[in-house]
């Protein structure tokens, strides 16, 4: 199979100069705090937490926002209140742990080696449980894929392309294959900055075989054809070099 178009990638997602990525390192550091004590401990006030993450007010207010939305710590109001670790349910713990290979910057190949695992499942889900109403919705960004193709816009078919992927798994009745799966393209997405053309084959040629491959791919979902839809979920993911696979879903 054509190797896919390159992939230029982020250097690391938001910048650390800016509040939001000051705000993240902050919330980094209460988690580091978090992972060494027992759960429900005292770590202490809002004030000696923001002093020791050296940062204003309103950066550590949405670090707290932060790790309070990733079920890290909860705030206790009153006399020895203060920040205490959260317990963390086993569903907590791998949303975190999404997170943290976000936040360490993963090697996109590694996100997209995992994703690519998930698909044969989401497939056998969407043709159990896809309504005509899902398929319409899937055929609009085959659509979106199409105008790529036509305007030669690699980037624009990539989105398209991310964009059909996530519609498919969110046909998924599997909450926890959904969550995952969506996690894992915003992951590839957040370091994803352009497309560059491969040397080995004209990218018109490649994103017009890539928008036939998920165009037979649906219309097998919409026939229910088992055998056809998880063989072109295969041609899918080993048509893609390891090294180049970030590009494409």
């Amino acid at each position: 199979m054509s190797a896919s178009p390159r992939v230029a990638r982020k250097p690391g997602g938001v910048s650390r100069a800016s509040s939001a990525g000051r705000a993240e390192g902050a919330a980094e550091r209460v988690a580091a705090l978090v992972d060494a004590a027992d759960p429900g401990s005292r770590l202490g006030t809002k004030e000696e937490l923001r002093s020791l993450c050296g940062v204003s007010v309103g950066t550590f207010n949405e670090a707290l926002r932060l790790l309070q939305s990733r079920g890290l710590v909860t705030v206790k109001p009153g006399p020895g209140g203060g920040l205490f670790s959260a317990e963390q349910s086993p569903m907590v713990r791998l949303g975190n742990s999404v997170l943290a290979l976000d936040a360490q910057q993963t090697d996109v190949a590694n996100a997209v080696r995992i994703r690519d695992a998930l698909d044969p499942l989401l497939i056998e889900d969407a043709l159990w449980h896809a309504s005509p109403a899902d398929i319409s919705g899937l055929k609009d960004h085959i659509a979106a894929m199409e105008s790529a193709v036509g305007a030669t816009d690699p980037v624009a078919f990539v989105h398209a392309n991310w964009g059909l992927h996530a519609a498919i798994a969110a046909i998924s009745p599997n909450a926890l294959l959904s969550s995952l799966y969506s996690n894992l393209l915003d992951l590839i997405e957040a370091h994803t900055l352009t497309v560059l053309p491969s040397s080995e084959e004209p990218l018109d040629h490649y994103i017009a075989h890539r928008h036939e491959l998920h165009r037979d791919l649906v219309d097998a979902l919409e026939r229910r054809d088992r055998d056809a839809a998880l063989r072109l979920i295969r041609e899918h993911n080993t048509s893609l070099q390891p090294e180049e696979s970030a590009t494409d879903g």
